[in-house]
């Protein structure tokens, strides 16, 4: 059963990040499930550090979005969800390709939300996982 309280899809969330960091980092959006959201960012120019690895921040941008996006679509019509709090543990640097960012909820509360995002290289490798806590606001 879907977890989705408004409508979702690869294609609204392409449009809502029209002229947004997440374009100008080149994340794509990939899979909307039941209970997941899948996107990737390329591991080029834009977002490479000096020493030629993908920069540890452009993988909180994408662990951010996916879990922002996941708790704000599953809020009830009219909430808000802001983010509280979010961690990363670098665990393997990429180099070339793509980091394809997985996220599902830990927790959906009434007031709080905790994702869990687990991010991979090509070949499947761990490379980031990331937790975010979202507050959920209700209407004004």
């Amino acid at each position: 059963m879907p977890i989705w309280k408004k409508p979702i899809s690869i294609e609204e969330l392409t449009t809502i990040h029209k002229d947004t960091a997440v374009q100008h980092l080149g994340v794509e959006f990939l899979e909307v499930g039941d209970d997941f959201i899948r996107a990737r960012v390329p591991v080029d120019t834009r977002t490479k550090q000096p020493y030629g690895l993908l920069h540890g921040g452009v993988s909180v941008v994408l662990a951010e979005t996916l879990g922002s996006c996941g708790a704000a679509y599953s809020c009830p019509e009219g909430h808000r969800a802001v983010g509280l709090d979010i961690n990363a543990n670098h665990l393997k640097g990429a180099t070339s390709g793509w980091v394809t960012g997985i996220t599902r909820p830990v927790h959906i509360g009434r007031t709080t939300q905790v994702w869990q995002i687990d991010m991979t290289n090509d070949a499947g490798e761990l490379t980031c996982v990331s937790r975010i806590t979202m507050a959920v606001l209700a209407p004004r």
